[in-house]
């Protein structure tokens, strides 16, 4: 059985995305792992000081799992598996090392944590999770509930190098294990970003993309990331994927002021997939 691993720093917005994570996760057989990455948080005066003991800070963290566990029993039944475990270091790095033994169908986080620093850290943990992670990562909006499940798909896609940056196992495990349409967007304005290569480059996609019948649409718009998240509202989209690579596309959807629009503002869910 396959495994959903969920991060948790226990705000609102990360306890949504646990119950996004095991309702996607009953919706196709998986079970859950929870995961909490705490930090020794560090005082400076005349030098640095450790302000709560490792002891206290793993006893807080596997305590707060438990009850996060019991809760989710009491509402899914025993017979749901959701396994949890509290571990010491960077968020980034030790869900890497979580995702690397249990090869997970896909890892779920809040795109925000709860309120002021809190929001912008674990906000910016996630961004940075989704840019550096090797397996999809599902940011999902404060709110944003599995409600019907995933019925249909959007594919940001900039038609570049796609036999080298597009991840289509990936894609195909998700809209097969959903059996959603896909729906590949691609934004440009006054063919700014056509190449000589780009009607190559769309074949060679349809040609990845084979079995999966995606939809293509053309958006003409200059502002990539508002085309995308106005394009995923108005079309009822329930996951959007995005492709992390470094030029435009995706540099202009993960620069600051754009992050937030997808990750605080946006309504869909969004998937980095390398």
């Amino acid at each position: 059985m396959k495994t959903i691993l969920i991060a948790t720093d226990f705000s609102p917005v990360a306890r949504n995305a646990v119950n996004y994570g095991i309702d996607l996760a009953k919706s196709i057989g998986h079970s859950v792992t929870i995961v909490h990455v705490y930090q020794v948080p560090v005082a400076f005066a005349d030098g640095p000081m450790v302000l709560v003991s490792l002891d206290d800070l793993r006893s807080s963290a596997e305590k707060q799992l438990d009850q996060l566990k019991s809760d989710l029993h009491h509402v899914h039944g025993n017979a749901f598996k959701v396994y949890t475990e509290a571990i010491l270091g960077n968020v980034v790095e030790e869900l890497q090392h979580v995702a690397d033994k249990l090869d997970p169908f896909a890892i779920v986080m809040g795109a925000t944590g709860l309120t002021g620093a809190q929001r912008v850290l674990f906000g910016s943990t996630t961004l940075f999770a989704i840019r550096k992670l090797t397996y999809p990562v599902i940011a999902v909006p404060e709110g944003k509930t599995f409600g019907h499940g995933i019925k249909k798909i959007g594919l940001a896609c900039d038609f570049r190098e796609v036999v080298d940056t597009t991840p289509t196992r990936f894609i195909q495990q998700f809209q097969k294990a959903f059996k959603a349409e896909l729906h590949v967007l691609n934004v440009d304005f006054q063919d700014r970003e056509f190449r000589s290569d780009t009607p190559e480059q769309s074949m060679l996609l349809h040609t990845l993309l084979e079995g999966t019948n995606p939809v293509y649409h053309f958006i003409e718009e200059e502002e990539i990331s508002t085309a995308i998240n106005r394009f995923a509202e108005e079309n009822n989209l329930d996951l959007l994927i995005t492709i992390p690579k470094k030029h435009r596309l995706l540099e202009a959807i993960f620069r600051r002021s754009s992050t937030k629009k997808i990750l605080k503002e946006a309504r869909v869910p969004v998937v980095g997939l390398h």
